[in-house]
């Protein structure tokens, strides 16, 4: 079953420089096939309460890939650049099953 690991920042970049960091590491380390990015920073349009100020939201084949992604050796050196540059919240959230 598809799940979806979400990233909420939940207000506007306080270190630019962070942010540029993890942006050039993420880019240079390889894709993890299990991964497929579905919405990065894409424009936002609030419907009810207070939108996010981004979000990104990538797609796994199961609970087990998301995390083994944000875990592994090579997400884990680039978080804590993410983590100085921004609030975030993150979460992963089951699909429905089809059938």
């Amino acid at each position: 079953m598809t799940v979806y690991m979400l990233f909420l920042r939940e207000e506007p970049v306080r270190d630019q420089t962070e942010m540029a960091t993890y942006s050039r590491m993420n880019r240079e380390s390889p894709r993890d096939p299990n991964m497929k990015p579905l919405v990065v920073y894409g424009a936002l349009e609030a419907v009810e309460g207070t939108p996010p100020d981004g979000m990104v939201m990538l797609a796994f084949p199961s609970v087990e890939a998301a995390k083994a992604w944000y875990d592994s050796p090579a997400y884990q050196a680039v978080l804590p650049h993410r983590l100085r540059g921004a609030n975030y919240r993150a979460f992963i959230v089951q699909g429905l099953a089809r059938g």
